[in-house]
């Protein structure tokens, strides 16, 4: 079942219903929003405002329909080993390429600023590393061993190897992890089997096939199932859902296992802003779950 929104002229309706422009939902995008925002439309069911829609038109008459958001659940499981997690969960339509240079200036620029202030030791200290290294060998896993992604990256960074390109969203992805320390998955949301993500530890024996990795052991780890298995842990996401050149509508996940809400809302905050430049994406919206 869905609830359709629709939208009448203005000159049909009271003063209140002028300024439609702010109102209109972030999946516009800026050309639709500019020609559609005029102030001859307003919309009925004022109260639907908070979801968000997608974009259709039937002759004279425009609607919305809304969408199910993505449900993400914490498990008990997560919640005994770390009380404090605190997660976020962006998502927006985007347009992929191949390479950004502009995008790969900040990864330098950071990997400088990087080499100057931390050590491969020094590094395990940042906030939101150290604290998935301590779930990591809470749920019995060693973080030497499997290393959470920040980690690894920030450590290449440091070592002075140069980073796998892959192409703008997985770059970009990987900045924001980089950029505050937090293991982040970037998936193609329409990959997903179901509406529903469950935070849980990996079982022993349980299928799943890390990014270019082929089959990994991830018992242990904490993991994110839908429907059908495991989509993404701290170390590696899966083959199965990841994002290709073809990948239009994106989720990303912040992982914030030490608790900060405000360093996790100012990571989401910073991936919407790299969409908005370098992903042709209005940067979408995210949401907190914990």
């Amino acid at each position: 079942m869905v609830d359709v929104v629709q939208l009448v002229r203005a000159s049909d309706c009271g003063s209140e219903c002028r300024g439609f422009e702010s109102h209109l939902p972030p999946r516009i995008n800026p050309v639709k929003r500019k020609f559609y925002g005029v102030s001859c439309f307003c919309i009925i069911y004022s109260s639907l405002l908070q979801k968000d829609f997608v974009f259709l038109q039937s002759k004279s008459i425009i609607y919305y329909k809304k969408e199910e958001s993505m449900n993400i659940i914490v498990s008990q499981e997560i919640e005994t080993v770390c009380p404090q997690f605190v997660g976020a969960c962006v998502e927006a339509y985007v347009v992929n390429t191949p390479y950004c240079e502009e995008l790969w200036n900040e990864i330098h620029q950071l990997g400088e600023k990087y080499r100057e202030q931390l050590t491969t030791e020094s590094l395990k200290t940042m906030s939101g590393i150290a604290a998935t290294r301590k779930v990591y060998r809470a749920c019995g896993k060693d973080p030497s061993r499997y290393r959470p992604a920040s980690e690894a990256l920030i450590r290449r960074m440091l070592q002075g190897k140069e980073l796998y390109q892959r192409d703008t969203l997985v770059d970009l992805v990987n900045l924001a992890s980089i950029a505050f320390g937090y293991s982040i998955g970037g998936f193609d949301a329409d990959k997903f089997v179901g509406d529903t993500l469950t935070l849980g530890v990996g079982k022993a024996g349980e299928p799943y096939e890390g990014i270019g990795r082929g089959n990994i052991n991830i018992e242990g780890l904490p993991v994110y199932r839908d429907n059908q298995g495991g989509v993404g842990t701290p170390t590696s996401d899966n083959e199965r859902t990841k994002m290709s050149l073809k990948t239009s509508h994106l989720v990303v996940l912040i992982n914030g296992y030490d608790g900060n809400e405000e360093q996790v809302k100012a990571n989401a905050k910073f991936i919407q802003e790299l969409l908005r430049k370098y992903a042709n994406s209005d940067g979408g919206n995210y949401f907190i779950y914990q």
